[in-house]
């Protein structure tokens, strides 16, 4: 292409007309027309600088080429090689691109970085930085998240890790959770993992303490009084109960029974003496031995005869009776039973506690015409024994008689309310 010059300095390119094709006889005889840019040259034949392959199109005559002769000394017109811009001649004599990033002949800003192209550069950031009004700044990773769990910005890059219990995976982003049961284990007793955490349990009979990783014994007997009938045991992670002497621990591992020595004959007992079982424990009976001026009718009744001057203020009959009752028992209780076991026409009945209610613990109530039951009001501890007169009064205003009989009842008390 052709350039155009001005004064200014501006070019504008056109181009090149091969005048050689167009202008009938461009050269004439001996010559030929060799196209250049922006014109044409005329040169002999036998120039070997120019062989061109352009002969004159409108000669009909190619004449033979001559002898071989001395050469005419013609001079040479030739046109300096001019290179585009950011191009430049290099030692053979061709054009070459211009590395301005190495030549420091760019215009990149300081904290660009510039890179070289085929006839010019280009200026771009390095990895971290955008290019924002001609100036590199950082890119917040952070802010486009990046990082799975936690993030720090630093100029150009940035870095992540992640929240405890977690760690971070080669990819350098995403975060794993740690197994701490399995690469640690914390715990005393038992571990169970959880999404970035783990949890301490114990075994059955054990509590967590306050540092949530540590186990201790737990009191199962501090908690309650019932889970066992008489005396709670604490041991290393659980519990037993235990029973009193006396008592079998029953297969509910909490309940006492009585053991019942009579039935069992583990007794101590005289062949003279009754074994009467009481809750926990049991009695020798002595036989029954009436006193002056009472006379025996049978092993537990004595019998005052009317006839006898010393029974005229006495009881006709005495009865005696044996019964145990737990400690403590609930009030108010019906406990014992008295009537009358014949009834006369005309006669009533009064029935009363004519001794060893001092502490008036008891009361008769009576029930019918002929029967009265003895009632407890106040609960009574053990281990105790109580001896009560109970009274029947026989009143008969037909005969003008009055009677009474006794029913001497011992009340064995357990120590225990089982």
């Amino acid at each position: 292409a052709n350039a155009v010059c001005h004064s200014f300095h501006f070019c504008n390119f056109i181009p090149d007309i091969d005048e050689c094709r167009t202008i009938p006889e461009a050269c004439r005889g001996d010559m030929v027309c060799v196209n250049q840019n922006g014109g044409y040259l005329c040169v002999p034949r036998t120039n070997p600088v120019y062989r061109s392959p352009y002969l004159n199109p409108y000669s009909n005559i190619y004449p033979p080429p001559p002898a071989p002769g001395p050469v005419p000394n013609y001079p040479t017109v030739t046109r300096p090689l001019i290179c585009r811009f950011g191009y430049q001649l290099d030692e053979n004599n061709q054009c070459a691109d211009v590395d301005e990033c190495a030549s420091d002949s760019h215009q990149c800003n300081p904290t660009q970085i510039c890179i070289n192209t085929e006839g010019g550069y280009t200026c771009s950031c390095t990895e971290g930085y955008w290019l924002l009004e001609g100036q590199c700044l950082d890119i917040d990773e952070c802010r486009y998240g990046y990082c799975q769990q936690l993030c720090a910005n630093v100029p150009g890059s940035y870095s992540c890790t992640c929240n405890p219990g977690f760690t971070l995976n080669d990819d350098g982003r995403s975060c794993q959770d740690v197994n701490e049961c399995t690469s640690e284990n914390p715990c005393t007793q038992t571990c169970v993992n959880t999404y970035g955490s783990f949890l301490c349990r114990c075994e059955p009979g054990y509590e967590l303490e306050a540092d949530g990783v540590n186990c201790s014994d737990m009191d199962e007997c501090s908690f309650s009084e019932f889970l066992c009938q008489h005396e709670c045991v604490n041991g290393p992670g659980s519990y037993y109960c235990i029973c009193p002497s006396g008592y079998n621990l029953l297969d509910d591992n909490r309940s006492c029974q009585d053991i019942n020595e009579c039935e069992t004959r583990n007794f101590t007992c005289t062949p003279q003496q009754t074994c009467f079982n009481i809750p926990g424990e049991y009695k020798c009976l002595d036989p029954v031995r009436c006193e002056d001026p009472y006379i025996q009718i049978n092993e537990n009744r004595c019998m005052c005869p009317a006839e006898n001057a010393g029974c005229r203020d006495q009881p006709f009959t005495i009865l005696y009776r044996v019964m145990d009752m737990v400690s403590g028992r609930s009030v108010p209780s019906d406990i014992f039973q008295m009537q009358a076991t014949t009834r006369y026409p005309g006669a009533y009945y009064i029935f009363q506690i004519k001794s060893g209610n001092e502490g008036r613990e008891f009361y008769m109530r009576q029930t019918g015409p002929i029967s009265a039951t003895l009632v407890m009001t106040r609960p009574v501890k053990g281990p105790r024994t109580i001896e009560l007169d109970l009274e029947m009064i026989t009143v008969n205003t037909v005969i003008n008689f009055r009677g009474s009989s006794v029913i001497r009842l011992r009340i064995y008390v357990s120590q225990y309310s089982f």
